[in-house]
Formats: C-alpha cells, sequence, structure tokens
C-alpha cells in the first residue's frame, strides 16, 4: 500500500515551453505544481503555478526550475502559497503514509481520533484525506491489512483462532462472517496451503496462446494467459500447493469453451460467476473494470476519479496488476493518460490484441 502515496504515474509531462508555463499558471494547475515556480517582477514575490492569488501581467512574470532559483534571482516567497514549503499534496501524502504506518505497526489498530490527532488534522477532514490519498477509508484499510496479516499468519500458526488474534482481530466471530471473502475458502483450509479445496481446471488454445481457466464452487478464480500450458499450471499450484487440482470434465470443458469464445468474441458478454480475492479497494477498481464496455478505454486517473481517489493513481494501477482473472476483469482496457499501453500481466502484445479485436480492427 505504500506505493499508493507515491507520485502519480499519470501526471502531466513536464512544462518545458514558458507558453506551457503560463497556461499552467493562468489555470492554477495544481499538477504543475513543483515543476517550475514563477515570480512577478512588480512585486518582488516567487509562487507555485497553483496559487490562487490575482494573475499577474504576462509581461512581468519569469519563471524558476527551483525555488532556490527564484530566492538566488532576488524573489521572496509568497505567503499565501508558501512554495518554499511542502506541497500541500506531499504534506497530506506524508501525514497520510504516516498514518498507514500506525495501522500497520500497532497491535490492534489505532482509532480514528488517534489516527487524525498524530496527523495534526480533525477528525472530519483526516478522514476525508486519507480516502482522497489511498482510495478506501481509515478503517477499510485496516480490515484489509488485518486481512492480509492473517493470510501470512495461517500457514504458520498453531491454530485459526492463534492466527486470528494474532492479525489484531479482537472476534473471531467477525473473522470467520468475512473469511470466504478474505481468503476464497475456509481458514482451515487456507492454512494447510488449500488442503481440501477443490480446484477444477482445464487448458485449452485460443488465438492468443494457451489459456487456462480454473474455478472453486463460486466460481471462476483464474483466467490466465500464455504460450506454455504447463508453466500456466504451475503457477495455479504456487498459488494452491495443496489445494485438490482435479482436471476439467466435459462440463467443465463447456465452461472453458465459453471463456474462449469471450476472448474471441467480446460483444458476446461474460456472465459466469467470479470467485474475486482481494481487499476491499482491488474489489472496487475491479468491479469499475467491468463497467468499461468493449472497445472502449478508460485511464488510471479516469478510474481512480469514478471512485472517488483522485489521487489513488497508483493504487488503480496495483490492482490492475494484481488481477488474476483475464479479459473477464478487463484490465487491458487501462491506459495510460496519453493513451500508451502500461504493463499487461500477460504480456503487452496480448494487450494490444485484445484492445484491437474489441475495436473491430
Amino acid at each position: 500500500m505504500a506505493s499508493m502515496m507515491t507520485r502519480d504515474l499519470d501526471k502531466a509531462a513536464a512544462y518545458i515551453g514558458d507558453d506551457e508555463r503560463w497556461t499552467a499558471v493562468r489555470h492554477h494547475d495544481r499538477r504543475a505544481d513543483g515543476q517550475f515556480f514563477y515570480s512577478v517582477l512588480t512585486t518582488g514575490v516567487y509562487c507555485r503555478p497553483s496559487c490562487g492569488a490575482r494573475l499577474p501581467r504576462r509581461e512581468n512574470v519569469r519563471f524558476h526550475a527551483t525555488a532556490r532559483d527564484a530566492e538566488r534571482a532576488g524573489f521572496r516567497p509568497c505567503k499565501r502559497c508558501r512554495p518554499n514549503a511542502p506541497a500541500l499534496a506531499d504534506q497530506r501524502a506524508a501525514a497520510v503514509a504516516k498514518a498507514c504506518r500506525l495501522i500497520e505497526n500497532g497491535e490492534t489498530p489505532p482509532d480514528l481520533d488517534a489516527l487524525a490527532a498524530a496527523a495534526g488534522m480533525s477528525r472530519f477532514h483526516f478522514h476525508r484525506v486519507f480516502k482522497s490519498v489511498t482510495g478506501v477509508t481509515p478503517k477499510a484499510y485496516a480490515a484489509a491489512h488485518r486481512a492480509q496479516r492473517v493470510r501470512d499468519e495461517l500457514p504458520r500458526a498453531g491454530t485459526v483462532t492463534d492466527a486470528i488474534y494474532g492479525a489484531g482481530f479482537n472476534s473471531s466471530a467477525r473473522f470467520y462472517a468475512a473469511s470466504s471473502d478474505l481468503l476464497g475458502m475456509r481458514p482451515e483450509e487456507f492454512r494447510k496451503g488449500g488442503d481440501g479445496a477443490v480446484i477444477r481446471f482445464a487448458v485449452g488454445e485460443c488465438s492468443l496462446g494457451s489459456i487456462l481457466v480454473a474455478a472453486t464452487e463460486k466460481g471462476i478464480c483464474a483466467i490466465s494467459l500464455g504460450r506454455d500450458p504447463t508453466r500456466l499450471l504451475r503457477d495455479l499450484q504456487d498459488r494452491f500447493p495443496r489445494a485438490q487440482l482435479i482436471g476439467g470434465d466435459r462440463d467443465f470443458e463447456k465452461t472453458v469453451a465459453k471463456v474462449v469464445g469471450f476472448v474471441e468474441a467480446p460483444a458476446l458478454g461474460f456472465d459466469l460467476p467470479l470467485d474475486v480475492r482481494g481487499t476491499a479497494f482491488q474489489q472496487r477498481v475491479w468491479k469499475a473494470l467491468r463497467a468499461i464496455p468493449a472497445g472502449k478505454t478508460a485511464t488510471y486517473t479516469e478510474i481512480a476519479k469514478r471512485l472517488g481517489a483522485p489521487q489513488a493513481v497508483r493504487a488503480v494501477a496495483g490492482a490492475c496488476a494484481a488481477n488474476k482473472i483475464a479479459v473477464a476483469i478487463p484490465c487491458h482496457r487501462v491506459v495510460r493518460t496519453d493513451g500508451a499501453l502500461a504493463g499487461y500481466r500477460w504480456g503487452i502484445e496480448r494487450k494490444r490484441a485484445l484492445l484491437a479485436r474489441e475495436a473491430g480492427g
């Protein structure tokens, strides 16, 4: 989750020309903050591009690469935007990162009041800032972190109860109520590496190469693409080393045929049940991806905005990378702001082919 607090991967390109810089100043563009500063000859003050002060006349404006450059030229920092202090977005990111560490390192999750006090914010303001940066509420972040701790503890704990309380759950009943969604199986089975869990699978061929489809009793839990069927199966075994993997029977082969049909003709739609496992934020991202129509694309920034978390672009990218159900959860439909194809678990060429096919090319 630390990557959520890093710089937007879709941040605008550097403002390399004075015309572009002036446009950013005119529009108080926060994306330009940190990329340059501007000074005003008539006031002797320098500012951030996003400063809300009255717009100066263009002929009185000079641009500087750094705050130090502006001060060396004899200008003093604006008292309104404080260009010599960390940007507001950086201050908020640092405060949220500190809160995340408190959540991750505590034996039990700190309450909202304690987190807000540590960040130097009011309870309401901190809650709003935390969600805008990470994409989830502090409570959801803490729950996702505890769930991950349970996943880490279960294989090595003496008992399931030890793992539950060791991960910070103060009620085993609360954990068991959510365990199926968190783990995809009973905790006892997960602790044993999937021992006793039944996962049906089959490997077929499609125009993109080999395709592996696997499903639990809840629904499809994996769709993988690759060149080597053996490697696809090995990856599935690595995820559930002691699960009971059963080669697909005739009924399951029909399921695989439906998946292949969808890969070849996305317009058919996908109506098979899924067994989707992930954090609360990942689940929200994957739901948003499934709302992107075939033949359309969306940027990481657009997805973050749709989720009400415009600063969580890195987190959206991380959720796309964590997706293990190819095509049905269409992370291939997410592109960079400039339209370039970002990384894809199953290869950029397959992503390009899928987009071309959906666009009718």
